[in-house]
């Protein structure tokens, strides 16, 4: 019967088996001295951390913290935290300057000026999905604004502002994996990608963003999973506890509500049973759900792959350049 053990795992096992990876990889494959890693304040940036350092030492790991106006104030602090309790080096790059440069917000704000013309400053956004168990859901994403006095209101967007926001706030991941490759080639190091397998095969990333990186190594990991390794390796408690969340928008939203529209506990079942070939009525009746909603689960998991598969994709090429 599936429960939650089927995700359990040896968590000093994989621990070694990941940092032994990891070694092999940045020392042997990719040639480079050490790593630099981008930490956001989450969990999944604080295990990659932890697991480049038991891999490499404190010595060969550049933490980066890129906050920018919209980023939470928990998110600097806790990832010095996790820097702090590793022992490793990490560097504080504000990307407001950047982002300004480059019009992200202007053109954030000129999109979302198309359904509320009255926003600009002191006010804040974000985008989100309805719960995927909710009936009749429609798959678009509504904008949520909030007014300086505190009142929210919610519209969905046209398709054209409605790229152009995502463009826009696009950069944020961009520009940060740009000054990730900066310190990475200044160092003769390998960049490290933080995402789950969760965040990895369901296409939440930015491609050329975060999606970005010379390797993954939790990326093969279900986040419950992640959430055990953080345990072992003792990544401060309060980064343990704190809710998936995406830091993108200027309201404060879980990534829950933002992409996956199930808690991560159960789109992690949810993903391992659909991929097991493991039937419906099977995971409503471990997770306590009505049959016609794990059908809608599966079919937005496979949607999500349909819809994101362009991120998975390398440069395409007429002819293949080299043999073999």
């Amino acid at each position: 019967m599936l429960s939650a053990q089927v995700l359990s795992i040896d968590a000093p096992v994989f621990a070694e088996q990941i940092a032994h990876s990891i070694r092999d990889q940045v020392l042997g494959t990719l040639r480079r001295r050490g790593v630099v890693v981008g930490l956001s304040g989450g969990v999944d940036s604080a295990v990659v951390a932890a697991l480049c350092v038991r891999a490499l030492g404190s010595d060969k790991v550049l933490g980066l913290f890129m906050p920018e106006r919209d980023t939470s104030e928990d998110a600097l602090r806790l990832g010095q935290e996790v820097a702090n309790s590793l022992g490793m080096e990490a560097l504080v790059e504000d990307i407001t300057p950047a982002l300004q440069g480059v019009g992200c917000y202007r053109r954030q704000e000129e999109a979302i000026r198309e359904v509320f013309p009255e926003y600009g400053e002191g006010w804040r956004c974000k985008l989100s999905l309805p719960s995927v168990l909710e009936g009749n859901r429609v798959n678009l994403f509504q904008l949520t604004v909030q007014s300086p006095d505190g009142q929210q209101h919610a519209r969905r967007l046209p398709a054209r502002a409605y790229l152009q926001l995502v463009a826009a706030t696009n950069f944020k991941q961009r520009v940060r994996k740009m000054l990730e490759y900066y310190h990475a080639d200044r160092l003769h190091r390998a960049v490290a990608g933080t995402p789950n397998r969760l965040e990895y095969d369901q296409g939440f990333f930015v491609k050329q963003g975060d999606g970005a990186a010379d390797l993954k190594p939790i990326a093969h990991l279900y986040k419950t999973q992640v959430y055990a390794l953080a345990e072992y390796l003792n990544i401060p408690e309060e980064v343990r506890r704190r809710p998936p969340t995406t830091d993108t928008y200027s309201l404060p939203q879980t990534q829950e509500e933002f992409f996956f529209s199930l808690p991560y506990a159960q789109m992690d079942l949810c993903l391992y049973a659909h991929d097991q070939g493991l039937s419906e009525e099977e995971v409503a009746q471990a997770l306590g759900l009505a049959v016609h909603q794990v059908d809608a689960v599966y079919r937005d998991i496979e949607a999500k792959r349909r819809a994101t598969h362009y991120l998975h994709e390398p440069p395409l090429f007429v002819q293949p350049l080299r043999e073999g």
